[in-house]
């Protein structure tokens, strides 16, 4: 499975890319991560449940950082074990580009899984993978902006909407 996207971030080249090194933001943003150290020059280990359709796992796994350039560019790759789940694995190239307001983080990832996890059908697996790899990038993103504001404003007066309702007070 393989795919690309771009971000905008509201963050300066410099923060995105100590934050792709940081391994309590890598934790933050790898969606079911239990665990993470390390540092990029050794490499992190990782932690990870998750749930691909039917099969329930965690994965015990290795993450390293290659091919950095400061403030530019760097290459993740990262491979984990599942136990009877099988295995995942999988990469992204990571360019980093100084834009108006902010920086332009553009990404092409590529994964593979083996074992249980390969007969759940490429459909599956290529969106769990697109899916992974879309939170990943948001939840990068919104460490490096702060949660959204504004959606959680339409939120509040939504349940304040519903909330008059159940009482009268609308």
């Amino acid at each position: 499975m393989q795919m690309s996207d771009t971000r905008q971030i509201k963050a300066d080249p410099a923060a995105v890319y100590a934050a792709l090194l940081d391994p309590e933001v890598l934790k933050a943003c790898v969606p079911g991560a239990q665990e993470l150290s390390g540092n990029p020059q050794d490499g992190y280990e990782a932690t990870v449940v998750q749930k691909v359709g039917p099969v329930k796992a965690t994965f015990k796994g290795v993450v390293s950082m290659s091919d950095l350039v400061e403030n530019q560019s760097l290459t993740i790759a990262g491979e984990g074990k599942g136990g009877a789940a099988g295995f995942a694995k999988g990469g992204a190239s990571v360019t980093i580009t100084p834009s108006e307001g902010g920086t332009e983080l553009a990404y092409d990832v590529e994964a593979k899984v083996g074992g249980k996890l390969a007969q759940l059908g490429s459909r599956l697996i290529d969106g769990f993978a697109k899916k992974m790899a879309d939170q990943f990038f948001a939840n990068l993103q919104e460490q490096l902006e702060g949660p959204d504001e504004g959606a959680e404003e339409e939120v509040t007066e939504e349940k304040k909407s519903w909330l008059g309702k159940l009482t009268g007070r609308d």
